[in-house]
């Protein structure tokens, strides 16, 4: 079972990705919007990915 301090280290970042991504999609059309984007699509996927690895790093 994760410890709240776990879910809130993996839960931060994906609220932040989303909130830039929402953010920078409704600036779409200028600079700043593509880059909150680019920023918040980040976010999400290093979270995603840093669990995964260190799931995979816990099985061996």
């Amino acid at each position: 079972m994760t410890s709240m301090s776990a879910l809130n280290a993996m839960l931060v970042p994906i609220i932040a990705g989303m909130i830039l991504l929402a953010i920078g999609f409704n600036f779409r059309d200028k600079n700043v919007g593509v880059f909150a984007m680019w920023i918040g699509m980040l976010l999400i996927l290093a979270t995603v990915v840093i669990k995964i690895l260190s799931k995979l790093n816990e099985s061996l």
